[in-house]
C-alpha cells in the first residue's frame, strides 16, 4: 500500500500527506459527508449504497437544502446532521417530525462551527468535503486537525490554505485522497512513480464556448453558460468550467497537493472527457488515465481506496468514443487560466483573492449583474488592487510540523480568521467593481 503512494521518498513530487495507517481504514468506515445533497454527495451516497456493509454514515451536511437532506437522513439515520443557519435546521426539524421517523432525533449542527464538529468527530474515520467554495475549508481544516482521512472535492481548500493544510497534516498524521476527476487521475497515474514525473496535465473539456473568441462571448446568457456539455455539475461550478476558472482553481489544488514547481503543470484543453489528466514521465512518456464523465468512479477510488471495486458506473467503449482531441487553451478568451500561475507567483493570499474575487463574479453573473467577459476582468482587477496594496507576503503563520496539537490548532485558527477577512475583503471589492464598472475604476 504505502509502495504505491504517489512520490513517497522520491524528489519530484512531494505528495500533501502519507498514506492512512492499514487501521484507520479497517472494518466498517464511519464518515461524515459535507455537502450530501451536492452532485458529489450524492454520487458519493450512491457508492455507499452500493458497498453498505462497508460504511456507517455519521453525519450528513448541507446549507439549506433541507428536502434532500430530509430524505437522506430518513435513509441512513446518521446521528449528526449540518446546515447553514438555524433557520435552516429549522425547517429541517419540521420535516423530519413530518416524516415520523419512528423516534429518530438526530443532533442538528448549524454553521461553519456546525460543520468543523462534524469533521472531527472522534468517532469518523473518513470525511468527504464537498462543500461548494470557500465555505468548505472550515470542515477540511477541522478534519485536518483531528488527523482524518478526507477525501477531498473542496478544491478550494487548497486554494485558500495549501500551505497550512499542508503543515496541519504532516502535524496531525490526516490523510488527504483527491476526489476531483482531474486530480484522482494525477494520483492513480502516479502511483509509485512519482519520483519519476516530469509534468503534471491537466485536461480541461473546454466547457460551452471551447473555440468560441472573446468578441463571441461577449453576450454570453446564464442559460448558456450552465449548459456543459459533458459534466452534470451545481451553477457556480458549471460556469467556474465555462470561464475555465475551474482549470486555475485545479492548478493552485495541484501546485499544494502535489508539491510540484508551478513550471511544471500545464492545461490541455480535451472536448471529450475522456482522459481525465496525464503525467509525463523523465523519459518522455505519458501516462493517462482513462474513464467515462461519471463521478462515481473517482468517489469510489477515495471511499473504498485502496481496494478497486465496481460502483455500477459503465465502462468505457473505447471504440465507441470517437478520436480524441487535444488544444491548447486560448488565453485572450479564457484569461483565467492565467490568473492561477499568477497567483501562484505573487502568494502572499492572492490565490484567496482570485477564489473570493471568483466567487463573487459568478454570483453576480448568475443574478444578471455583469457580464460573461466581466468575470475574468474583473478577477484581475481585484488582484491588480491587492497586489499594489499588500506586501507580497504570506499573511498567516504556518504551525511547525513538530509542534503540540494545541500549537497547531491554535496557528490554524489565526490563519483561518485571517484568510476569511481576506476573504471578505476581496468579495466586497468584487461588488463595488461590478457596480462601478471595471474601466471607470
Amino acid at each position: 500500500m504505502t509502495a504505491l503512494w504517489p512520490g513517497r521518498g522520491g524528489p519530484t513530487i512531494n505528495y500533501i500527506s502519507e498514506p492512512p495507517a492499514p487501521e484507520a481504514l479497517q472494518g466498517r468506515r464511519s464518515i461524515v459527508l459535507l455537502g450530501s445533497t451536492g452532485s458529489i454527495g450524492g454520487n458519493a451516497l450512491k457508492v455507499i449504497r452500493a458497498h453498505a456493509s462497508r460504511f456507517r454514515v455519521l453525519g450528513l451536511a448541507c446549507a439549506r437544502n433541507v428536502s434532500t437532506l430530509a430524505a437522506q437522513a430518513a435513509e441512513f439515520r446518521p446521528p449528526f446532521l449540518g446546515v447553514l443557519d438555524e433557520e435552516a435546521a429549522e425547517a429541517l426539524r419540521a420535516q423530519l417530525r413530518d416524516a415520523r421517523l419512528d423516534g429518530y432525533a438526530p443532533e442538528i449542527l448549524t454553521g461553519a462551527d456546525g460543520y468543523a464538529r462534524m469533521a472531527a468527530l472522534p468517532e469518523v474515520r473518513m470525511v468527504l468535503s464537498a462543500q461548494v467554495g470557500a465555505a468548505g475549508l472550515a470542515g477540511t481544516l477541522a478534519a485536518a486537525l483531528a488527523g482524518k482521512v478526507i477525501a477531498l472535492a473542496n478544491k478550494e481548500s487548497l486554494v485558500l490554505a495549501g500551505d497550512l493544510l499542508r503543515r496541519v497534516c504532516t502535524a496531525r498524521g490526516a490523510v488527504i485522497l483527491p476526489v476531483d476527476s482531474e486530480h484522482n487521475a494525477l494520483f492513480q497515474c502516479l502511483a509509485g512513480r512519482g519520483q519519476d514525473a516530469r509534468e503534471l496535465i491537466l485536461t480541461a473539456s473546454g466547457g460551452p464556448f471551447r473555440g468560441r473568441r472573446r468578441e463571441d462571448l461577449l453576450h454570453v446568457t446564464r442559460e448558456q453558460a450552465l449548459k456543459h456539455p459533458n459534466w452534470s455539475m451545481g451553477a457556480k461550478i458549471t460556469i467556474d468550467s465555462a470561464t475555465m476558472m475551474n482549470k486555475a482553481l485545479e492548478v493552485v489544488e495541484a501546485y499544494h497537493l502535489y508539491g510540484i514547481p508551478a513550471g511544471a503543470l500545464r492545461v490541455a484543453v480535451h472536448p471529450q472527457s475522456v482522459i481525465h489528466s496525464l503525467v509525463r514521465f523523465r523519459d518522455g512518456g505519458l501516462l493517462a488515465q482513462m474513464g467515462p464523465a461519471d463521478m462515481r468512479l473517482p468517489i469510489g477510488h477515495c471511499l473504498l481506496w485502496p481496494e478497486c471495486l465496481s460502483v455500477n458506473a459503465p465502462g468505457l467503449d473505447l471504440f465507441a468514443c470517437g478520436p480524441l482531441e487535444f488544444q491548447e487553451p486560448d488565453p485572450e478568451a479564457f484569461p483565467a487560466v492565467s490568473l492561477a500561475w499568477r497567483a501562484l507567483e505573487r502568494r502572499g493570499g492572492a490565490c484567496v483573492v482570485m477564489n473570493a474575487a471568483n466567487e463573487a463574479a459568478v454570483d453576480l453573473f448568475l443574478n444578471g449583474q455583469c457580464g460573461f467577459t466581466d468575470i475574468a476582468d474583473i478577477i484581475a482587477e481585484v488582484m491588480d488592487i491587492h497586489e499594489h496594496g499588500i506586501a507580497s507576503r504570506q499573511p498567516w503563520s504556518l504551525p511547525d510540523p513538530s509542534a503540540s496539537p494545541e500549537t497547531t490548532a491554535a496557528h490554524a485558527c489565526e490563519a483561518m480568521e485571517r484568510i476569511i477577512h481576506l476573504d471578505q475583503q476581496s468579495r466586497a471589492l468584487t461588488r463595488r467593481l461590478a457596480r462601478a464598472g471595471v474601466d471607470e475604476c
